[in-house]
């Protein structure tokens, strides 16, 4: 096991923060926070099934280093992200005496770094974020690049804010106590960024199927490398989504929003539900003469190599069509996707006719 052995720049100006990634890392992260200075309290966010063994070894490497810490521990599932559980936290940090010289330490995946991340930048008008992913889906995409949020019944992070963290820590050994199913999740997120930016990179993930399914700790540190360096270079050109560039990063994703939102929270996985999003919005770009059903084909046949699902489940068109209304990425009342032009290269395409999204849902 070794520390982290990779870094990843997120330029921002003022704001320009570091992604640390390595294998056997995390109980390192005491020192590198003591190494900033002024860490006298901190508050770790964690759920129930990361509490033990990852949120405990992040304290312990903080007791090491004297630092104060309380440690807060959320229902587990995307139902926390809700303001009922933000309220809860936001009392539970004033009943710990947090001021604004406070680290809070997201530990966990999606829901934890998106509430936790929330709760920091509204309370006390912001205090600064570490975001300690612990699932494949949150080392290469929802730790990176300050988006933060909850869901309201009827809309997932339609309430959020853009809030970047002081520095991300990756440590690829915490997949090896991730559920297979969450691990393949995560695999989707990591499809995605080939199709919207690097061919080469996506010849590359077929290339390594067989060492993507062992968990190969190598070629994991690459892929969530390469991941996150995507990311961060589009973070950089478009941190608040006001060029559109960023959207790009949402391909499958007005889809899966739906699928989540219509099937229930938690009864699909978010990787899950882009997956399918991705092929749907591959099939809307043939549908509308984009693409070839070659680009469409290569992507089912990853995803379903990464034993990923591709089919849509049996749900109601008109429910998803409805949700999908609800999107962030809606113009008054325009649907609006990230849909291929090629295999590497995705645009924002806008007032797509609603029988065309139908005939994809099928």
């Amino acid at each position: 096991m070794t520390a982290a052995s990779e870094i990843v720049r997120v330029e921002l100006g003022s704001r320009s923060y570091e992604i640390h990634i390595g294998t056997g890392s995390l109980p390192q992260l005491g020192t590198q926070l003591a190494m900033t200075g002024a860490a006298q309290h901190v508050v770790l966010i964690t759920d129930e099934h990361v509490e033990r063994p990852h949120a405990e070894t992040v304290a312990a490497s903080l007791a090491d280093v004297d630092i104060e810490t309380d440690l807060v521990v959320v229902p587990a599932g995307e139902t926390s992200k809700s303001i009922d559980v933000a309220v809860d936290l936001w009392t539970k940090l004033v009943e710990l005496e947090t001021d604004r010289r406070t680290r809070l330490i997201a530990v966990g995946g999606g829901v934890i770094g998106d509430l936790a991340g929330f709760v920091a930048a509204t309370f006390a008008r912001g205090i600064s974020l570490i975001q300690v992913p612990t699932t494949l889906l949150a080392q290469v995409d929802s730790s990176v690049g300050g988006k933060v949020g909850i869901n309201l019944p009827l809309a997932k992070n339609i309430v959020g804010a853009f809030w970047q963290p002081e520095f991300v820590w990756i440590d690829t050994a915490v997949l090896a106590t991730l559920p297979e199913r969450e691990y393949r999740a995560g695999l989707a997120e990591v499809v995605k960024y080939g199709v919207i930016h690097d061919k080469s990179f996506f010849a590359l993930l077929e290339e390594s199927i067989d060492a993507l399914n062992a968990h190969d700790d190598a070629v994991l540190r690459t892929i969530v490398s390469r991941c996150c360096q995507i990311k961060a270079d589009v973070v950089a050109q478009d941190e608040k989504e006001t060029s559109g560039l960023r959207a790009t990063l949402n391909y499958g994703h007005t889809f899966a929003h739906a699928i989540e939102q219509v099937a229930g929270y938690g009864e699909i996985l978010h990787g899950e539900a882009v997956a399918m999003g991705m092929i749907c919005a591959s099939r809307l770009a043939e549908t509308m003469g984009r693409i070839d059903a070659a680009v469409t084909e290569r992507q089912q046949r990853l995803l379903a190599a990464l034993e990923l699902p591709t089919e849509m489940p049996s749900l109601d068109a008109e429910e998803l069509i409805a949700a999908m209304q609800r999107d962030k990425k809606v113009a008054a009342g325009r649907l609006r996707f990230i849909l291929p032009d090629r295999l590497g290269h995705v645009e924002l395409v806008e007032d797509v006719p609603p029988q065309y999204v139908e005939g994809v849902l099928g």
